[in-house]
């Protein structure tokens, strides 16, 4: 007889998915601090960002293929540990190279929660109530990066940047103790042996499966080129101090629940693919809005920024829309192999956030119009190919 799937509490998976997200973002406002420190210019700092995505698509893909073979809560547990230990060495970094190795082991460990964490949804849940659940899980994860510039912003402030990898620290021996407690196993049974070039072959030759990881990948890579960029936007040309950048990115992150919640709403009128569409098509309007405020002239005056905050509302309003549903829909015809298929799928689509992100660090230079062109670039890329899914 089958064993019945377990599904684990909604705030547990929330929990697992958000923590990488929080320490992706945590020390942004420290970003301007720790290059003074380390004497390390900004451009190297904001890799410290990049290298995060490029741990992150490795361990992704080892986390999904050991969930298939020694279960999903061993490989939540051992990757939290290594997440700590990645964060431990943060912690200790004396100059950026370190950080930076240090930065790739934190992804690597905490990874797992995102691969993980999507598999077992994907096997608890099925059909529209699976789009359903990712888009509250989405909006509750709308919060997680905003949740670290803010928290980050006052430890900073209050106690300095190294601080900020302590937080990270004890946060990662917090959730490895709640995740031992509660987390049950959600695989049903040792899987078959599974033939790793069959299922890497059958995810080359599927143009949707290219096309979610993409669209994945893009709009994740715009979020967190944003999350690198804005602190030397805010902080240094609009003058404000980490604690109020860290305030401004609640605001900032109650467009991305809007989105999701949005997005829930409209489940009941149009198909998934069509909702994607029109969230890139407002993503793409966003991005018009912040590069007519950027070529027009921006001055560090309140309506400025306010007019700059709404140009983001609406640019993250689009994302908040799509990304629930690609991640949904992109492995529904994999659930035989989910977590080798999630592997392959996160490697894939966590390479292009790296490669964004990365982008974004080499074009920085302190130009306020940089930014909203290149994401203006990215935005045009994904209503094309999300035009492709809808029709």
């Amino acid at each position: 007889m089958e064993r019945k799937i377990s599904t684990p509490s909604l705030l547990l998976l929330v929990i697992l998915v958000g923590f990488p997200q929080i320490s992706e973002t945590i020390y942004t406002p420290s970003l301007p601090d720790i290059a003074d420190h380390l004497h390390a210019s900004s451009n190297a700092i904001q890799l410290t960002l990049s290298i995060y995505f490029l741990g992150f698509a490795f361990g992704v893909f080892c986390w999904g293929r050991l969930s298939d073979s020694i279960g999903r809560r061993p490989a939540l547990l051992w990757g939290i540990l290594i997440y700590g230990l990645g964060s431990l060495g943060c912690y200790l970094s004396d100059s950026a190279e370190w950080l930076l190795v240090s930065r790739f082991i934190q992804a690597f460990g905490a990874s797992t929660g995102s691969v993980v964490t999507q598999t077992i949804l994907r096997e608890s849940i099925a059909g529209n109530k699976r789009h359903a659940v990712f888009a509250q899980i989405s909006a509750a994860l709308a919060f997680t990066p905003a949740i670290g510039p803010l928290l980050g912003g006052w430890v900073d402030q209050s106690l300095g940047f190294r601080a900020v990898f302590f937080t990270l620290i004890v946060m990662s021996i917090a959730i490895f103790i709640y995740t031992l407690v509660s987390l049950p196993e959600t695989r049903v049974a040792t899987p078959t042996k599974i033939n790793t070039l069959s299922v890497a072959r059958r995810l080359a030759t599927d143009s949707r499966v290219w096309a979610f990881g993409f669209l994945i990948g893009t709009t994740n890579g715009i979020l967190f080129s944003y999350y690198a960029e804005a602190p030397f936007i805010f902080i240094e040309f609009f003058q404000m101090g980490p604690g109020m950048y860290g305030f401004l990115g609640i605001l900032v992150a109650l467009s991305s629940i809007f989105g999701a919640m949005l997005s829930k709403r409209l489940l009941a009128r149009f198909p998934a693919e069509r909702i994607i569409f029109i969230g890139s098509a407002v993503t793409t309007l966003g991005a018009v809005f912040l590069t007519g405020l950027a070529l027009y002239g921006m001055s560090p005056s309140v309506q400025s920024l306010l007019f700059m905050v709404a140009s983001i509302f609406i640019l993250l309003l689009g994302i908040g829309m799509a990304i629930p549903n690609c991640l949904s829909l992109a492995l529904i015809h994999y659930s035989d192999v989910l977590g080798t298929a999630g592997a392959f799928f996160g490697l894939g689509y966590y390479v292009v956030v790296s490669l964004i992100t990365s982008g974004m660090s080499y074009l920085h230079n302190d130009s306020l119009v940089t930014m909203p062109m290149y994401f203006l670039l990215l935005a045009i890329c994904m209503v094309l190919v999300s035009k492709r899914i809808a029709s």
